[in-house]
């Protein structure tokens, strides 16, 4: 049975495009079919998967929205993108901006993209949706199309302090659109155990999330690696990038400890 994730976190900055990426290029590497759609116009996703200048595509993710708004049967095909390592892509570019500012008067319009994703969600084992750094209605569109979340997090003050928000927000989703909505964990990023302060931050999350909590924190966690900066600059997964190195092998165990749920 498929199963559709949202990487989401309100704030910028804590790594949700690679993870979403890397993620993907790891299941794959364990057999899975997955789709990643890009849902945030700044096209984080459809660049580091090797489309640089996404705001020169024709037909995204926007588009495909903008059409079900309109009573119209989306072209999911030609907007999909097959990157060399296996990964399928619905992208995103600036227009998804524009796209937000336009729902505000349309009728249900949380539930666009999961019409979307509901007609295409058989052909994969796992898609991850790529949300905005935002608790707009793209976000809210992300989490009624989801069955579940992970919300990853560097290990800082400010995104620590931000998880408070964004988990009332995926309360509030569960409680009145989305009432199978759970979370999957707390995935924390960019950890450098060389210094104190993060070690106190990681400490923090897994004593306030951890076991017991309803929220739950992954086992696994991703280190911090000027490797993974670069793969994205790249337009390549870690996998392709640095294979042998400790961001390719923590993503491999997330992988696995996904899958294992």
């Amino acid at each position: 049975m498929s199963k559709v994730i949202a990487v989401t976190n309100q704030k910028g900055g804590c790594g949700k495009s690679n993870v979403s990426v890397n993620l993907a290029a790891a299941l794959v590497k364990q057999g899975q079919k997955v789709l990643v759609v890009d849902a945030d116009p700044q096209g984080s996703c459809t660049i580091s998967l090797g489309y640089p200048q996404p705001d020169d595509m024709d037909y995204t993710l926007a588009d495909i929205m903008m059409e079900i708004v309109n009573g119209e049967e989306p072209d999911a095909d030609r907007a999909m993108l097959h990157q060399e390592e296996g990964i399928d892509l619905i992208p995103a570019n600036i227009t998804l901006s524009a796209l937000e500012v336009s729902l505000v008067g349309v009728m249900s319009r949380e539930m666009i993209m999961k019409e979307f994703i509901d007609s295409i969600r058989d052909r994969y084992d796992t898609v991850l949706i790529d949300c905005m750094p935002s608790l707009g209605v793209m976000t809210i569109n992300a989490l009624v199309a989801a069955d579940s979340v992970i919300i990853p997090t560097s290990t800082a003050y400010l995104p620590v302090k931000g998880l408070q928000q964004l988990l009332a927000t995926i309360g509030k989703v569960k409680k009145q659109l989305n009432k199978n909505l759970k979370i999957e964990g707390i995935l924390l990023t960019m950890v450098d155990l060389r210094t104190v302060y993060a070690r106190d931050m990681m400490n923090v999350v897994l004593r306030t999330y951890g076991n017991g909590s309803g929220v739950g924190v992954f086992e696994s966690f991703i280190p911090y690696s000027v490797r993974a900066a670069e793969s994205s600059a790249e337009g390549i997964s870690i996998f392709k990038h640095d294979p042998d190195g400790k961001v390719a092998a923590a993503y491999s165990d997330l992988g696995r400890e996904l899958m294992a749920v």
